[in-house]
């Protein structure tokens, strides 16, 4: 299974579990994360929710054969899998525990701003490299990177796309805390069975007041962002770095204006 789904003590665990293609997600997987999450959401036996993956890597990413292979027109309506994954965890009202271990490409990292306690291995690396795949933000990361790390350091990362380590993760309030990779799941996992024994209501109702203010915003960025990203899908920029990318090549994009 790609995506291991296990309920236990009060706690669904969704776990990325394709570490021969460093977990970059299909279609098939977002799907299956969005079913766990929506049933989890009408459970009532489920208190809390542990996103995870492998200790060597979190996830890569989409996986661009893929996600190619499904793109076309409507291809980012929100009827797709990668929708109703991100819509579900989104809206979901009971408290998010992510832990990350090794790279968290892409919507790996964007996922995160959607959490509600995000804990990172010391070996944890996080890249938002849409500008370098000739797209841009996804999910409302536009506006949620920026509203946890200030402008220019979200500038910096959604514009050159470049990687970046645990410590600074932390310091810029995507991450709580940094824990050796050995102790990483342990303590997520704990984190988790101490909301699971607090009131539901309690939890559920402080979650929900301290995203009121940001959830009309979000919804209005992801769609802002949705009609970016699907017309600049469909062009030659992206294109050229998708080429290249399959080629294992540098991209040229000298010939843009």
């Amino acid at each position: 299974m790609t995506i291991l789904t296990t309920t236990a003590d009060g706690i669904l665990t969704i776990t990325f579990n394709r570490l021969e293609r460093k977990n970059a997600i299909t279609g098939t997987m977002y799907q299956t994360m969005a079913d766990a999450l929506r049933a989890a959401e009408q459970d009532t036996t489920v208190r809390a929710i542990l996103i995870t993956g492998q200790p060597e890597i979190f996830t890569a990413g989409n996986d661009l054969d893929d996600f190619l292979n499904n793109t076309g027109e409507g291809a980012m309506t929100p009827e797709r899998p990668v929708f109703q994954f991100m819509l579900a965890l989104e809206g979901c009202t009971k408290p998010v525990v992510a832990a990350v271990a090794g790279a968290a490409v892409g919507i790996g990292t964007t996922l995160l701003m959607h959490c509600d306690l995000v804990y990172a291995a010391d070996n944890a690396k996080f890249s938002m490299p849409f500008s370098q795949l000739g797209l841009c933000p996804e999910f409302a990361s536009s506006l949620l990177v920026a509203q946890s790390a200030g402008y220019t350091r979200a500038a910096e990362k959604l514009m050159l796309g470049e990687p970046f380590l645990a410590q600074e993760a932390l310091e810029m309030g995507i991450v709580a805390r940094v824990l050796p990779a050995a102790e990483l799941l342990a303590f997520a996992q704990a984190q988790a069975a101490k909301l699971v024994k607090l009131p539901p209501a309690s939890i559920r109702s402080t979650k929900a007041l301290m995203r009121r203010a940001r959830t009309a915003h979000v919804r209005d960025t992801i769609a802002a962002e949705n009609e970016q990203f699907s017309a600049m899908l469909g062009g030659a920029e992206a294109k050229e770095a998708f080429t290249a990318f399959f080629e294992k090549r540098k991209p040229d994009f000298s010939k843009f204006d």
